[in-house]
């Protein structure tokens, strides 16, 4: 064994000896008793509310050079009781890789994150979490993309839009491109939440409602856009073209903005304009 693997193996037997230490016996259910000298749970109680050995955890504890599941590592982190980044920190040190993630919350979006959107001013722009759910938008991109009923998650996936929405794929020039791209963006995250239910769930009603859907989900192509180029047509201004990038959050790296800049070499810019003034007119 080399020193690396030693200091990872280190590090992991003293993160897991600071967290049982932390944990009470009250906390998980266990009497005190008189006679513990440590603070924390004793190595045989970890082991025992985690469905493990006695002496697999010791060796753990150890630095034995010894094989760990998933599985099992989701137990200690119940047991003693881990924050997300402790449960991340805990499966690079084990496994040398990031948990699974099972589910997604709809993450918080600060308010110096709605500002920057708001600053963009004619260029459309969206926030979306891990399911390519829309979680934050600005008025031109409001403008440009129409509203939609932000309690609906369908209305707000970039993916069912695209796959279900015979205007969009009217509006948008090269929307095969297009929904080719997204999907195999969609598809790049999909090994890290393969376990949440509603990806198994949004791919089979997609692929029942959408041909094209089933036949690019069967190619299992697998691409991280960070940028492109789209044409589309909206109904009162016309062709509006721009370069759009994707960009990830510092703050949440379940969180992503998507850009959409107006062609300097079109006039895609002054009839954003137009229709954010057309907006903001109170009606009649």
């Amino acid at each position: 064994m080399n020193q690396l693997e030693r200091d990872r193996q280190h590090e992991l037997a003293e993160f897991l000896r600071s967290r049982r230490a932390r944990v009470s016996p009250e906390q998980v259910g266990l009497p005190r008793g008189t006679r513990r000298r440590t603070p924390g749970l004793r190595r045989e109680e970890v082991a025992a509310l985690a469905g493990v050995s006695p002496e697999w955890y010791t060796w753990l504890e150890q630095e034995r050079d010894i094989n760990v599941s998933v599985q099992l590592l989701e137990s200690l982190v119940r047991v003693l009781q881990l924050d997300p980044d402790e449960r991340e920190h805990l499966f690079l040190l084990a496994l040398r890789q990031p948990p699974p993630v099972t589910a997604t919350l709809a993450p918080a979006i600060s308010p110096a994150l709605q500002q920057f959107l708001n600053q963009l001013g004619t260029s459309p722009a969206c926030i979306v979490d891990p399911r390519l759910n829309i979680v934050a938008r600005n008025a031109a991109h409001v403008a440009v993309f129409g509203p939609y009923n932000p309690n609906s998650e369908r209305e707000r996936n970039l993916i069912w839009r695209l796959f279900t929405s015979e205007e969009l794929r009217q509006r948008n020039e090269g929307w095969e491109d297009l929904a080719r791209a997204y999907l195999a963006q969609f598809r790049a995250g999909y090994g890290r939440f393969i376990n949440d239910p509603w990806r198994t769930e949004q791919i089979e009603q997609l692929s029942n409602t959408s041909p094209e859907f089933r036949e690019l989900w069967a190619r299992h192509d697998v691409l991280n856009v960070s940028d492109g180029r789209k044409k589309m047509h909206h109904p009162l201004v016309g062709e509006l073209s721009f370069d759009f990038v994707w960009l990830q959050t510092v703050d949440s790296s379940d969180l992503r903005l998507l850009i959409h800049t107006p062609l300097s070499s079109s006039d895609t810019a002054e009839k954003i304009e137009r229709l954010l003034a057309f907006e903001s007119e109170p009606n009649p």
